[in-house]
């Protein structure tokens, strides 16, 4: 299978994320493209998607910037650029276990310039 990506515009901001082979990056191909707006917490960008999916058995709530995650509380993509509020020293902490999902190409601290309620795209590359 060919290395699938989907392309993430929030504001001025666009983020090219490479897929994982997992239920939640599939799903997420499948329903783009789709719109939504930025919310922002701490050092992370978070917007609502289409799609309900569960937690899958790996997810974690401590990211790597880059690291693009499904947060299932919320139906939202999260992606994590620095601290949020919960963060411990030196870690980026989501609100809780998100999936993973794919990979940022190129680098996810641009997304400090987002405001909240910038527009959002997600579309297939």
């Amino acid at each position: 299978m060919s290395l699938r990506e989907l392309v993430i515009t929030v504001g001025g901001v666009t983020l090219r994320v490479a897929l994982l082979d997992t239920p939640t990056a599939a799903a997420l191909h499948d329903a783009a493209p789709f719109e939504s707006a930025a919310n922002c917490w701490g050092d992370e960008v978070y917007f609502g998607t289409p799609v309900s999916l569960p937690r899958e058995p790996d997810a974690r709530d401590v990211v790597t910037p880059g690291e693009i995650a499904y947060w299932p509380e919320g139906d939202a993509i999260a992606i994590a650029f620095g601290a949020t509020p919960i963060s411990r020293a030196g870690e980026s902490r989501l609100a809780s276990p998100c999936n993973i999902w794919g990979r940022a190409i190129g680098d996810v601290r641009a997304l400090a310039a987002v405001s909240p309620g910038a527009p959002v795209r997600v579309e297939r590359a």
